[in-house]
Formats: structure tokens, sequence, C-alpha cells
């Protein structure tokens, strides 16, 4: 049931693509009055499974967003970069003290990385989380609400590019019910 999932950002998906117009840019879907659960459910069984990734992305609060797509890498782990992991290891302490500080740590190991990876991704989602955009030096530019969601879906879709084609299917399944389990708070 919708009530169900405590950490979506709404209950229908209709009003996630209402309130987050961007999600529309990356994906073809679009729901009519299903619940959250139910439309990723059938994004999920649709012919392209990985908008059900995309939806996730974006219908999960930030922070828990941020999570899902750090235990989404650490699940494919042997597709990942040195690089990658200590970019995760920064959203980890951003998830576990979700400060400006350590959101600052993790929002500028982002900026100054060279190659844009999977952990690249994780740690400019949670940089991304709230607050000003800018670097701790500079003006602030508030962060709009759906750079959370797009960095975590092009974190998990370049992870999931590194695994076999013939695996993928199976691996998105995965994501998509840690993501559920993740939506209700178990």
């Amino acid at each position: 049931m919708a009530e169900d999932f405590i950490y979506m950002r709404f209950p229908t998906a209709a009003r996630l693509f209402s309130d987050i117009p961007q999600i529309a840019e990356d994906m073809s879907n679009r729901p009519a009055a299903e619940t959250a659960q139910g439309f990723l459910r059938a994004l999920l069984a649709g012919p392209i499974p990985e908008e059900a990734i995309t939806f996730a992305a974006y219908a999960l609060q930030p922070r828990h967003a941020v999570w899902w797509a750090h235990e989404c890498l650490n699940a494919i782990g042997k597709v990942l970069t040195e690089g990658d992991r200590q970019m995760l290891a920064l959203a980890a302490v951003w998830v576990s003290q979700p400060d400006e500080t350590t959101r600052h740590a993790a929002l500028a190991a982002g900026y100054g990385a060279d190659v844009r990876g999977p952990g690249v991704w994780v740690a400019l989602a949670a940089g991304w989380s709230g607050g000003s955009m800018a670097p701790a030096d500079q003006p602030d530019v508030l962060t709009p609400a759906f750079l959370t969601g797009r960095a975590v879906n092009a974190s998990v879709l370049t992870a999931l590019a590194r695994i076999p084609i013939e695996q993928r299917r199976a691996r998105i399944g995965h994501f998509v019910s840690m993501a559920e389990v993740l939506a209700r708070g178990s």
C-alpha cells in the first residue's frame, strides 16, 4: 500500500511528476493515477525496466536515495574503481551524519573528480541533497530539487552499464526490491 512507502517523496507517481517535472526528461513512461509503488512495479515489468531505477532515484527522499545508490553500487562492487569507493565512503559519511560539513565534503570531492563514474555521481547526489550547490567558499546557489534524483539515477545506471547485459535485468530487479524495502523503512 502507498502509505507503507514512508520514505518516498510523494504517495502517487503523478504527484512526483508534477512537483519534480525534470523526471520526465529522463524517462519515457508517464503515470496515470498509480501509487508510487504501483508505478515502480509496472516500470520494472515493462519493456524498459531501467526506468524503474530512474523512478526510484527520484521518488526516494534524498538521504534514502543516496543510501540506496550506495548499496546498489556495493552490491556490484567488483565493477567499482578505487575512486568510486572513495566517493562512496564520503556519501556514506553524509548519510550517517547529514550536516553541512559532510555534505560539502562530498560535493567538493564530486566536483573535483576527473571522471564522472558511478561513485562520483553518488557523492554529487549527497552534495546536491539540499542547501547550496556552490562550493563552500562561494555565494550560495540553491540546489534544485531534481538534482539528487538525477545524480542517483546516473550513478546506478552507469554502474549497471559495467556489468554484462545478460545480468542486468536480474540486477535491476534486485535494486528495485532494495528501493522498495528502503521506502518502507524496513
